[in-house]
């Protein structure tokens, strides 16, 4: 049993986890502090990082910023190692979604749908990773989608960014997992969040994507804490490049 525990422990582990303020990226967050790492928060709005802190209660810090513009990610790294060192652990999980159309995107929703969820990812990593290397050890989850691998109605843009995120993954793994630091993805289903609230707010629309599971129900957050524990764990060291699809089977269908 210990040594079974010790594989999945993070304990005394630094993690940086973006879109701590809400929905899935604020359930791993908190999960990873609980289990006794210290984490840095990183979102936009400074009262739910804030909320978040409270909740979470562990050794935790909060960095307010705009995780949109890929060029601020060598001041948001240098800030994410003043509370307790250089993370060694990054979950990318901020997002957006704009639910456009492909004949009402504009440029500006494209731009700002690629920079949040898929430049800024790559970039925050490569901050983060020479220290990373220098330790030999790192671990880095980014959050892929359904839509990594399907199309659905209105997320052209976010589509495009999750597709690319599958071989950003794949592309971390090749370049970094030589030096101890591996890159994997969490691929979530539908879960009840801020970002998934258009489809919860209906429930036919809610109780169709359950039907479409093979366990027969929508996700919960608790749901996530293994596979993220797995991910950020001594347990997954010979697992990279992977996407981890935790989706009650929606996919396999």
């Amino acid at each position: 049993m210990g040594v079974e525990a010790d594989l999945f422990s993070v304990s005394g582990r630094v993690a940086c986890v973006t879109g701590a303020s809400s929905g899935l990226g604020r359930q791993i967050a908190t999960v990873l502090a609980q289990a006794g790492a210290q984490v840095v928060g990183v979102a936009r709005r400074a009262e739910a990082l804030e909320a978040w802190r409270k909740q979470a209660a562990g050794r935790t810090a909060a960095i307010a910023a705009d995780l949109a513009d890929p060029d601020t990610m060598t001041d948001i790294a240098a800030h994410a190692s003043e509370p307790f060192g250089p993370p060694e652990i990054l979950v990318n999980a901020a997002g957006m979604n704009t639910r456009q159309s492909a004949d009402e995107v504009t440029p500006e929703a494209w731009r700002m749908t690629l920079d949040l969820n898929l430049s800024t990812p790559f970039f925050l990593a490569k901050e983060l990773v020479p220290a990373m290397r220098a330790r030999g050890w790192g671990r880095i989850i980014n959050f892929a989608s359904l839509q990594t691998t399907r199309a659905f109605p209105g997320g052209i843009a976010y589509g495009a960014s999750k597709g690319g995120i599958g071989q950003l993954t794949r592309a971390m793994a090749e370049a970094w997992s030589r030096h101890g630091i591996t890159a994997n993805a969490l691929a979530p289903g539908f879960f009840p969040t801020e970002l998934t609230e258009p489809v919860f707010s209906d429930p036919d629309l809610a109780e169709k994507n359950a039907a479409q599971t093979c366990i027969g129900r929508n996700g919960k957050l608790s749901d996530l804490t293994g596979p993220a524990l797995f991910l950020c764990s001594l347990a997954s060291d010979y697992v990279t490049g992977q996407i981890l699809h935790v989706d009650g089977g929606f996919t396999a269908k």
